[in-house]
């Protein structure tokens, strides 16, 4: 951790409206992207942004300087926007892993083509249940038996949604390209 994330650190520990203002202009780029890939649209991200930051300055005093402040903010605004999402009550679609295995052949390479912002868009565009699967385990890198705790469904259920996650994505991605793919 740098001085800079010291003094915010300390400052904003202090109720400093300087220090907390530096830590939105320093981090909320990063945050917001995290926001922005689970939420289905760019007000809801913002909106979840807000409620992130409250959190983070809420429980900023949990922080012990054992690792990356950055990282701490991450995993703070990722399970902030898994709280979001579980406000809405909704269930997650469940199909077991044996009903879509090699339904689709996902090339994982492929993702790697397109813009941030376009393939965000195509994110958003998914079931909250695929679109959170595939944020936490592409994007966060946690587990299948991670995820299935998080979000309180079984692993098989996690890998299945992750393989029709990256089908939709697929098709979205083909359908946005042509046949080029």
């Amino acid at each position: 951790m740098n001085s800079t994330d010291e003094d915010i650190i300390y400052g904003c520990r202090k109720g400093e409206r300087k220090a907390q203002q530096a830590l939105y202009e320093k981090y909320k780029p990063m945050l917001f992207s995290i926001c922005l890939r689970y939420a289905s649209g760019w007000h809801e991200a913002e909106d979840w942004l807000q409620d992130g930051l409250v959190r983070i300055f809420t429980n900023l005093f949990q922080y012990q300087p054992t690792g990356p402040f950055g990282a701490w903010l991450r995993r703070v605004m990722v399970n902030s926007s898994l709280e979001q999402l579980r406000k809405r009550k909704r269930a997650f679609s469940t199909v077991e892993i044996g009903e879509v295995a090699d339904m689709f052949e996902a090339d994982d390479n492929l993702f790697a083509k397109y813009r941030e912002e376009a393939l965000v868009r195509m994110l958003q565009q998914l079931p909250e249940g695929y679109r959170a699967v595939f944020n936490l385990y592409v994007m966060e890198e946690y587990s299948h038996q991670e995820i299935g705790k998080m979000l309180g469904i079984a692993e098989s259920a996690s890998r299945s949604q992750l393989s029709r996650a990256k089908a939709m994505l697929r098709k979205m991605l083909e359908k946005s390209v042509g046949a080029e793919i």
